[in-house]
C-alpha cells in the first residue's frame, strides 16, 4: 500500500507543480499588458463580410516584454475605429480600405491614416475604415462593396502593400474568413469565400492571458515553424534581409509573377462592377520601400514589379494612384524621419501622417462629394 502511495505521490507532485506554475503565470499575466487580440467573428455564406467582434476595447503589445503598448476600440460594425458607423445616412462617406496597415492596432486611432482624414474632412464627409491583418486585394473588393452597399460610400481610399497580390490567390494563401481568387471551370479567377468558425476551444483560449501571451506576444507558432514573424515577414525596410523587399519575399519566379499579374487584372475587372463607382471616385495609396537604400536594394524584386504594374494599370484605367515612395523618400532625405517601428515594419504615427497628407491632397478627395452647409452645421 505504501508503495502505491509513493507512486501516486510521485505522479501527482509534478502535475500539481506544473498546474501551480501555470496558475501563477496566468495570474501575473492577467495584470500585465498582454495583447488581447481583436477576435474575428464567425464568417459564413450567411454572414460573408469579415469583421471583428463588435463593441469591445482591445489592448495591443509587442514581443516578450510587451512593448509598443496601444489601446483601441472595435466599433459597432466590428472594425478598429473609435467612431460607430451609421447606416441610412445620406451624408458623403469616404471609405478607407486595407490590411493591417489600416487595421492599425499598434497606432492610436487619432494618429492613423483614417483618424487623420476624419479630422481633416470634418464638416465635409464621414470617414469609415475597413481593414484587418492579412487581408489581400481580393478581400478589399468585398469591403469596398460593403462600404458602398451598407453605408453609402461615394469615395474609396484603398491602401496597397507588398503581400496584397499573391496572397489574393487561394493557391498561395488562405485567410480564414477572407475572400480569395480561385479559378473557375474555365480557368478564370473568381472570388471565393473561405469561412471562419472560431469554435469553443479558440473562444476559451482567448480568455486566458497565458495563452494570448504565448500566441500573440511570443508568436510561438511561428517559432515552431522556424519563422520569426516580426523579423522576417515584417522586418523594418531600412534593415530588411536581402531575401525580402517591401515586407514580402523578393523572389520573382515567373509563376508567382504571372499569377500576381492575373490578380491585378481580375481586381480591376471586378472593382467597378462590385462598387458601381467610376475611377474618379477611387484613389490608391501604394506603399513602397520608404528609403533610398531600400529602394535601390529592392529594384527588380517581386514587390518592385508588382507595385509598378499596379500603378501603371490603375493610371491607364483612369484611377488616381499615389506612389507613397515619392513622399516617404523625400521626407526621409529632408528630415531623417523613419516611418515604422524599430522592430515592426508597419507604419508608425509618422508613416500614417505622410500617407494621410498624400491622400488628403489627392484630386479624388478634392472631387469627393461634400456635406451641404446646412448638413455640415448640424454635425457640429
Amino acid at each position: 500500500m505504501t508503495r502505491r502511495k509513493e507512486l501516486l505521490f510521485s505522479f501527482l507532485v509534478p502535475i500539481g507543480t506544473v498546474l501551480a506554475v501555470l496558475a501563477l503565470l496566468e495570474t501575473v499575466l492577467h495584470f500585465l499588458p498582454v495583447s488581447s487580440g481583436l477576435r474575428a467573428a464567425t464568417i459564413t455564406a450567411d454572414n460573408p463580410v469579415f469583421h471583428f467582434t463588435p463593441n469591445r476595447d482591445f489592448l495591443y503589445s509587442l514581443g516578450w516584454d510587451m512593448h509598443n503598448i496601444n489601446r483601441g476600440h472595435i466599433n459597432n460594425a466590428g472594425f478598429v475605429n473609435d467612431r460607430n458607423y451609421r447606416r441610412n445616412d445620406s451624408s458623403p462617406l469616404v471609405a478607407v480600405v486595407g490590411d493591417s496597415y489600416i487595421e492599425a492596432r499598434m497606432v492610436p486611432f487619432a494618429d492613423t491614416l483614417q483618424g487623420r482624414l476624419s479630422k481633416m474632412l470634418s464638416g465635409r464627409s464621414r470617414v469609415y475604415s475597413f481593414g484587418a491583418s492579412g487581408a489581400p486585394l481580393s478581400q478589399y473588393l468585398v469591403w469596398s462593396q460593403h462600404a458602398v452597399d451598407a453605408y453609402g460610400a461615394r469615395t474609396l481610399v484603398i491602401n496597397i502593400v507588398g503581400n496584397d497580390f499573391d496572397e489574393s490567390l487561394a493557391s498561395y494563401s488562405i485567410g480564414p474568413g477572407f475572400w480569395h481568387y480561385a479559378p473557375d471551370e474555365r480557368g478564370e479567377l473568381r472570388l471565393r469565400l473561405f469561412e471562419h468558425r472560431p469554435g469553443w476551444i479558440k473562444d476559451l483560449a482567448r480568455q486566458s492571458a497565458l495563452a494570448r501571451y504565448i500566441v500573440m506576444n511570443l508568436n510561438l507558432q511561428d517559432v515552431i515553424a522556424g519563422i520569426n514573424k516580426m523579423e522576417v515577414a515584417f522586418g523594418t525596410p531600412a534593415n530588411a534581409a536581402q531575401r525580402y523587399a517591401g515586407n514580402t519575399d523578393a523572389a520573382r519566379d515567373p509563376a508567382r509573377v504571372n499569377a500576381s499579374l492575373a490578380v491585378i487584372d481580375a481586381f480591376f475587372r471586378d472593382l467597378p462592377v462590385m462598387t458601381n463607382l467610376p475611377p474618379q471616385s477611387v484613389v490608391f495609396a501604394v506603399d513602397g520601400f520608404r528609403y533610398p537604400q531600400a529602394a535601390e536594394a529592392g529594384r527588380g524584386s517581386y514587390f518592385d514589379l508588382m507595385r509598378s504594374a499596379f500603378l501603371k494599370k490603375a493610371l491607364d484605367l483612369g484611377y488616381e494612384a499615389i506612389d507613397l515612395d515619392d513622399r516617404f523618400i523625400s521626407t526621409h532625405l529632408r528630415t531623417g524621419e523613419h516611418f515604422e517601428f524599430p522592430d515592426d515594419g508597419h507604419w508608425n504615427s509618422v508613416g500614417h501622417r505622410i500617407a494621410a497628407e498624400a491622400v488628403a491632397s489627392s484630386q479624388t478627395l478634392e472631387r469627393a462629394p461634400r456635406l451641404t452647409p446646412h448638413a455640415a452645421q448640424s454635425q457640429r
